[in-house]
C-alpha cells in the first residue's frame, strides 16, 4: 500500500558515496558565488561554457542524478540554450556585430554569424548561472539551508523559520488538493470532459482548499505559540549543521579551479570576434 508523503523533507537521506550531501549548504552556495558574480561581466561564449562543464562534473561526482535531473541537464538545457541563442541573436542589432558571415536573409533583415554568437554567449551565461546554482540546490533541503543561515550567518530565527513554515505550505496544499479531487471522484463529481468540465472541477476545489489552508495555518500558529516561538532572542537547535574543514576545502578547491579556468580563458584570448 503506497502512502503520500506530505512533508518532502521527512525522510531525506544522503546517498552513500556522494560528498555534496555531507557539505554545509552555505559552502555549496559560497563556492560558486564569486563565479556567478564574475559571469555577469563576461561577453564571450567560452568562459561560461567552461564553468558549465565544471559545474556538471561536480554534480556528476558529488550528487545522485535522478532521471528527471539527468534529462534536464543533458537534454532540456542544451535545447533551451539553442533556442535562446537564436532568439537573442534575432534581437541583436545587426549593425553592432561581425557581418563577415551571413547565415540567412529575409527581406531587408540579415542574420549574421556574429549575432548568433552574441546570442550564444548570453544563453550560455544564463545556463552557467543555473547549473552553478544546482550544485547546492540539488543536494540541500530547505530546512538545512535555513538552519545553516541561522547558525552560521546569524539570521534571526524568527525570519528563517517563518519563511520555512510558509514554504512547507506548498507540498501540504498539493496533498490536500489530491485528497479533494479523490473525494470528488468518489462522489461522482468529476464526470465530464472538455474545458467547461475542467473549469467546473477546478472551481469546486477552491472553497475546500481555502478552508483546509485556514485550518492548517491555525494549527501551525498554535504549534508555534505552544513552543514559545519568538519569545526569546535565541533558540536551541535540535539539529546542528557545523561548518567543518571539509567545507572550507571544497570552497578553496572550487575557487582555485575556477581561477585557473578563468585565467586560461583570458590567456586563450576572447575567441571569435562577435562585436564590431
Amino acid at each position: 500500500m503506497s502512502t503520500t508523503t506530505i512533508d518532502p523533507y521527512a525522510s531525506s537521506t544522503a546517498p552513500a558515496g556522494r560528498f555534496l550531501y555531507r557539505l554545509n549548504p552555505l559552502a555549496k552556495l559560497g563556492a560558486p558565488l564569486p563565479v556567478i558574480f564574475l559571469l555577469a561581466f563576461t561577453r564571450d561564449p567560452v568562459t561560461p561554457a567552461l564553468f558549465i562543464a565544471l559545474a556538471v562534473v561536480v554534480i556528476l561526482v558529488g550528487a545522485r542524478l535522478t532521471r528527471t535531473v539527468a534529462l534536464l541537464l543533458f537534454v532540456a538545457l542544451p535545447l533551451v540554450v539553442a533556442i535562446m541563442s537564436f532568439s537573442f541573436g534575432l534581437w541583436t542589432d545587426p549593425s553592432r556585430v561581425d557581418q563577415s558571415v551571413l547565415l540567412f536573409q529575409v527581406g531587408d533583415y540579415r542574420f549574421f554569424l556574429g549575432a548568433l554568437l552574441v546570442g550564444l554567449a548570453t544563453a550560455l551565461r544564463l545556463a552557467a548561472l543555473l547549473v552553478l546554482a544546482c550544485i547546492g540546490g540539488l543536494t540541500s533541503t530547505g530546512p538545512e539551508f535555513v538552519r545553516a543561515m541561522i547558525q552560521q550567518l546569524h539570521v534571526p530565527y524568527r525570519i528563517g523559520y517563518t519563511a520555512l513554515a510558509a514554504y512547507r505550505f506548498v507540498p501540504r496544499f498539493g496533498h490536500e488538493l489530491e485528497v479533494i479531487r479523490s473525494a470528488h471522484r468518489v462522489r461522482g463529481m468529476a464526470e465530464g470532459r472538455g474545458p467547461i468540465a475542467a473549469v467546473r472541477r477546478a472551481a469546486g476545489t477552491v472553497v475546500p482548499l481555502l478552508a483546509g489552508a485556514i485550518r492548517h495555518a491555525e494549527r501551525v500558529a498554535l504549534a508555534m505559540d505552544a513552543r514559545a516561538f519568538g519569545a526569546h532572542p535565541q533558540r536551541t537547535e535540535r539539529t546542528r549543521i557545523p561548518f567543518r574543514t571539509r567545507d572550507w576545502c571544497f570552497m578553496i578547491v572550487f575557487w582555485l579551479v575556477s581561477a585557473a579556468l578563468l585565467w586560461w580563458s583570458l590567456a586563450a584570448g576572447p575567441g571569435p570576434v562577435i562585436w564590431n
